[in-house]
């Protein structure tokens, strides 16, 4: 009883405030996205607002049981439940209750639960174990590739349920690897990969002067020589070599485009793809005349990175679902569909361009009333802040979920143990994801991919998923003080 009242004594409290605060606002937003005019009782357990009390209720009983926990059980059992959580997800698969075209939801009687929900603070924890060893080393090759697969194995398994919005959160936990020493190129090829994407698909059909090239991938395969250069000179500390890579691209694209356009008409990107792997050939010839692996590293950015422009483009088209596609397309601008895939994000920039400084205030929102917006109380919940709270209200909000994002990152730098900093950041970075995500696609920023926003949406896997996640963080964290205090007596 003693431990457990020191426990509470050294939580964070300025989290939990932050955490009560949020699910305040959360449950207000509920109200007015599911407030209908038919059943004025907002307690009502047969309306989602009543009901979201009860997911708030039960997660406050979870968070507590969560603080009086001995902290040493989730490091001892990180594995088991990790374990416990892909098997969970695997049974699921095969779950023959479909839900909006997903699997991932288990139908028990009257509850409904989503296993990927709860996996995130399972590979969190399993991963935290793995990096926190005496021998890890991320600049191991075999010990990065370990702890890749155990964030990427329960991202298939949630793929595998037809549920890509859930899975493309694990893409979060490499920011938490960048932190723990993961080189930066891996980063600057995520970007390059979506910068191949984007410029690839939106200029996919304009066609340069009178020629049968198309802008996209002709700019594209520009980029990939330029990027092959400038990695070069970053790693191998040679700008006579990338003046050679540069200068080639260059003077054959342009002699190319010229003779394409005044004196055979032909596509010149295909000459860029002859001139891709006559730069990989020279790469390569370099890496065995100076044994710098550097060398090897970049050819193979440089050939990933001309399958990676192609192969995008099949995907999209052939791979693809065709509401997948649609919802890309008219993210880049390449389609309107205002009565389809665009909807959604049309009506929700209706809502909050119309809640205006003040908003209308709560309850009073006529595009949510009306049901203008789907999903307006799960996915684009926030787009009901923007309408009954306006501006100020929106940026409430995000000041909010800032200070989470500031304080999380704080307490990850203070822990003592690599186990408790490596999880720090794993729930920072799912968070950060969420809140990024999740307010872009409302905005029309980002894909529309189908992920809550932490604390408001509705629904108990969600908010249980989210607050599991941050209190045994708070617990790990209370632990970390109880140790600092007992060696200061």
């Amino acid at each position: 009883m003693k431990e457990n009242t020191s426990v509470l004594k050294s939580i964070d409290w300025i989290t939990i405030s932050l955490y009560l605060a949020l699910l305040a606002f959360g449950w207000i937003s509920v109200c007015g996205a599911s407030y209908s005019f038919d059943n004025v009782n907002i307690f009502s357990l047969d309306t989602r607002s009543g009901m979201q009390i009860v997911w708030i209720g039960t997660s406050i009983i979870l968070a507590t049981m969560l603080l009086l926990l001995d902290d040493r059980i989730y490091d001892t059992c990180a594995y088991a439940i990790y374990g416990f959580m892909l098997a969970l997800l695997f049974v699921t698969i095969f779950n023959t209750h479909e839900i909006k075209g997903s699997r991932s939801w288990l139908v028990l009687g009257p509850l409904r639960l989503q296993p990927a929900e709860f996996a995130k603070f399972a590979t969190a924890l399993a991963v935290s174990k793995y990096m926190s060893g005496y021998r890890f080393n991320i600049n191991n090759w075999k010990h990065f590739m370990y702890a890749v697969t155990m964030i990427v194995t329960p991202m298939l398994l949630i793929i595998m349920q037809k549920e890509t919005g859930s899975a493309l959160v694990y893409i979060a936990f490499f920011l938490m690897l960048y932190r723990e020493g993961m080189t930066g190129s891996f980063l600057f090829t995520g970007l390059a990969l979506v910068i191949y994407f984007v410029i690839g698909i939106r200029y996919a059909e304009p066609t340069i002067f009178d020629t049968p090239t198309h802008v996209g991938p002709f700019v594209v395969m520009m980029i990939i020589h330029a990027f092959t250069a400038v990695l070069v000179i970053g790693y191998c500390k040679s700008q006579k070599k990338a003046s050679i890579i540069a200068g080639s691209s260059l003077v054959v694209t342009v002699v190319s485009l010229l003779f394409s356009q005044y004196v055979i008409r032909f596509n010149v990107v295909w000459v860029q793809v002859i001139m891709t792997f006559a730069i990989i050939a020279y790469l390569i010839y370099l890496w065995y005349e100076s044994q710098l692996k550097e060398y090897f590293l970049i050819a193979l950015f440089t050939l990933c990175s001309t399958i990676f422009l192609f192969g995008s483009t099949f995907v999209l088209n052939d791979l693809m679902e065709p509401h997948q596609r649609v919802r890309i397309n008219v993210l880049l601008g390449l389609e309107q569909d205002l009565a389809g895939a665009g909807y959604n994000v049309h009506q929700s920039e209706i809502a909050i361009g119309s809640g205006g400084l003040m908003g209308k205030g709560f309850l009073n929102g006529t595009q949510t009333k009306l049901k203008f917006v789907p999903e307006q109380d799960t996915d684009f919940i926030f787009c009901t802040v923007g309408e009954e709270e306006g501006f100020f209200g929106a940026a409430i909000v995000l000041v909010l979920f800032l200070l989470l994002i500031w304080r999380l990152i704080y307490l990850s730098e203070r822990q003592v143990h690599t186990f408790g900093r490596i999880y720090g950041y794993c729930v920072l970075s799912v968070f950060l994801f969420h809140v990024f995500i999740n307010v872009g696609m409302v905005l029309g920023l980002t894909p529309v991919i189908g992920i809550p926003l932490p604390f408001f949406s509705y629904g108990g896997s969600s908010l249980w998923g989210f607050t599991l996640l941050l209190f045994i963080f708070l617990r790990i964290d209370a632990s970390r003080n109880l140790a600092h205090n007992a060696s200061h007596k």
